[in-house]
């Protein structure tokens, strides 16, 4: 999934994401607004740990749903009514945002609580499934009923004692899908379609990382700001072309020449698990742009700000590094693009009292290209050794 696991290019399979999905996901780019914002100016570690607190239950909501949706290709009204029951708990997640470590908390487990309850009406159906498909019927129970439950009552725990609440049940869902290890899928994953839709989520982030771009910049409209705003163009463009060159088309080739059981652990690992550091990260750098532009005339940024834009960038290459080892990449070629993706945007945060927001922002487009660069190096060497 690196920039530097380089694959050809090959024709994605027929299936693509239906107008639902698409729809779906439009409130993924209220949440991604939501969070994004709670990191502007100058976040301290409290801010960081409730940003990630945060955002994993919505992201795993949406990876369960889209798992879903691969699995049981269906336009049913039915299913239609569920999906969007799901987009206004979702949308209730994400109001609830701002306050969700206090006044808010309720309405934020709640709301997850009725998506857990959409996973139980797109998995009840599977439970009657001829065999082998046949899914138990006590995993949706648990899995899917018995959490909701779990986290709906959760809304009546008061803070802090909530969040250890919210903590205890995502271990627990975690270990329980540790454990099934695949046992109960029914059916293959559609790999082109699950690596289309992780893709359309990074757009999304890298889409709100654009738009706080624009934004700040109208707030903060000088030459400077816009110096910062171009470098901070050119660095997510970095990372789009990077992305969608090596890294989406690479892991469709391992996805989609790994049997049964193995393809649904790398998708959940992968797409599930580690991509969601990917697009934390992308999050964070989209805090810490919209910052560097507001922040553009000053003599150099927030602490705070540095590490939500430098610290996004590290977090988002050792996301890749992991990728790249779960799909069997050897540890040294990996740590050797790897070392300096991370290294250099820490040490610029750690230097970063000494450098204007303009130059913070120019190191870490800078990585970002050269790390484009290598890739692509490194792919034509490839194609010409294989030729």
């Amino acid at each position: 999934m690196s920039a530097l696991d380089a694959a050809a290019p090959r024709e994605r399979e027929s299936r693509h994401a239906a107008w639902l999905e698409l729809f779906f996901d439009l409130v993924f780019v209220a949440f991604a607004a939501q969070l994004s914002h709670e990191l502007h100016g100058d976040p301290g570690l409290r801010d960081f740990a409730v940003f990630l607190g945060l955002f994993f239950p919505p992201w795993w909501m949406w990876i369960n749903l889209t798992v879903s949706a691969n699995l049981f290709e269906d336009d049913s009204g039915r299913r239609r009514l569920l999906m969007l029951f799901a987009m206004l708990c979702l949308a209730a997640m994400a109001a609830a945002v701002p306050e969700a470590d206090s006044t808010r908390g309720a309405v934020y487990a709640l709301g997850y609580a009725g998506t857990r309850l959409v996973l139980l009406g797109l998995w009840w159906p599977a439970t009657r499934f001829p065999a082998p498909r046949r899914v138990p019927r006590w995993r949706p129970l648990t899995y899917c009923l018995l959490s909701g439950l779990l986290w709906a009552a959760s809304a009546a725990v008061p803070p802090p004692w909530q969040y250890a609440v919210w903590a205890a049940l995502i271990a627990a869902e975690m270990a329980l899908l540790l454990t099934a290890r695949g046992r109960g899928v029914p059916g293959r994953l559609d790999t082109g379609h699950l690596v289309e839709r992780v893709g359309l989520f990074v757009i999304i982030v890298l889409g709100e990382s654009v738009l706080g771009l624009v934004t700040s910049l109208d707030d903060e409209w000088s030459a400077p700001a816009a110096a910062v705003a171009v470098l901070g163009f050119v660095l997510l463009a970095a990372l789009w072309w990077s992305y969608f060159d090596f890294g989406s088309t690479a892991a469709e080739l391992m996805l989609g020449s790994a049997g049964d059981a193995r393809a649904y652990l790398l998708a959940r690992d992968v797409a599930g698990f580690l991509h969601y550091f990917v697009t934390a990260g992308i999050l964070c750098m989209a805090a810490g742009l919209a910052t560097a532009v507001e922040e553009s005339g000053h003599a150099h940024l927030a602490g705070g700000a540095v590490w939500a834009l430098a610290g996004g960038l590290a977090l988002y290459h050792a996301a890749h590094a992991a990728i790249a080892l779960r799909f069997g990449r050897g540890l040294t070629s990996v740590l050797a693009w790897a070392a300096p993706g991370i290294a250099v945007p820490v040490l610029v945060a750690v230097v970063s009292d000494a450098l204007a927001p303009w130059l913070v922002v120019l190191l870490l487009a800078a990585e970002a290209v050269v790390h484009l660069l290598y890739a692509r190096t490194l792919s034509a060497r490839r194609r010409r050794t294989e030729a």
